[in-house]
């Protein structure tokens, strides 16, 4: 049976214990897998055992195993069983709906898979999010302001009152009851639009997907975004999977891990160094 939780305490002590920020994402590609990997169960399986000394979360994105049709769910829930208690464990699904739908999914994530936090659309409101603020102890980030070119279209819109559409949904989320364990997820590739975004919001963790692959930088997003109140998640994905298309992908996978956790250590409260 699985079990979950993450308080914000335990959080900051878990990135103290660990002296990194650093979240792991879980994208795997059948067609990308490297010489060796075997199938995707056993591809994340060693992905996981090789980087987690260094991993404060794993955020596993449901598409890439929901692509895969009734395998993909099979092998979604083993890769779950093998996650690490140790680590905050997201659910990338994105997820935004009303009504008993919301209930559903939010049942889904947190009872069924018994994950430890979940991506969720705002775009529908505070009533598609209450089910998910329900659970203690689980995590819900809100898209804020993502990395893609598209974000322009809706997100950084200007308002009449004043700063854009993605500023408001921040804004106003941070007002809803029982939003302890309530962040964002804003991209890595404009450190200034998160640096305003962190000036505006410096209590909630932020999610920051797109470094590495996506051409997001580490020591920008974390000079942009770590504050003593707010903590980050540094979001590697294709970095860390694909960081070798050999036999040794595990080694090569680890040593990026460790690479990229030693830069979020002078954002970490002082503790335990890596080792």
């Amino acid at each position: 049976m699985f079990t979950a939780g993450f308080s914000v305490q335990r959080l900051v002590s878990t990135a103290r214990a660990k002296r990194s920020l650093l979240c792991v994402g879980l994208d795997p590609m059948p067609e990308h897998l490297p010489q060796g990997a075997g199938s995707v169960l056993a591809f994340c399986k060693a992905i996981v055992e090789a980087t987690a000394p260094y991993a404060l979360a794993y955020k596993v994105n449901f598409a890439f195993f929901e692509a895969l049709g009734t395998a993909g769910w099979d092998t979604l829930y083993r890769v779950r069983e093998l996650l690490p208690a140790d680590a905050l464990l997201i659910a990338d699904a994105k997820r935004g709906d009303i009504g008993t739908s919301s209930e559903r999914y939010a049942r889904a994530i947190f009872e069924a898979l018994a994950f430890d936090a979940v991506t969720l659309s705002p775009y529908m409101g505070h009533d598609s999010v209450a089910p998910f603020l329900g659970y203690p102890e689980r995590w819900v980030f809100l898209l804020g302001l993502t990395s893609n070119p598209g974000a322009a279209d809706f997100q950084q819109l200007p308002l009449a009152s004043g700063g854009t559409l993605a500023q408001a949904v921040l804004q106003t989320a941070q007002t809803w009851p029982r939003a302890a364990e309530l962040g964002f997820v804003v991209g890595a590739t404009r450190p200034d639009a998160l640096l305003a975004l962190r000036q505006q919001c410096p209590a909630p963790w932020f999610l920051v997907p797109g470094v590495g692959a996506q051409g997001g930088e580490s020591l920008p997003v974390l000079s942009a975004a770590a504050t003593p109140q707010g903590g980050v998640l540094l979001t590697v994905s294709r970095g860390i999977l694909y960081a070798s298309a050999g036999p040794d992908f595990a080694a090569a996978a680890a040593a990026a891990a460790r690479a990229y956790a030693e830069t979020t250590q002078a954002f970490v409260p002082a503790g335990t160094p890596i080792t």
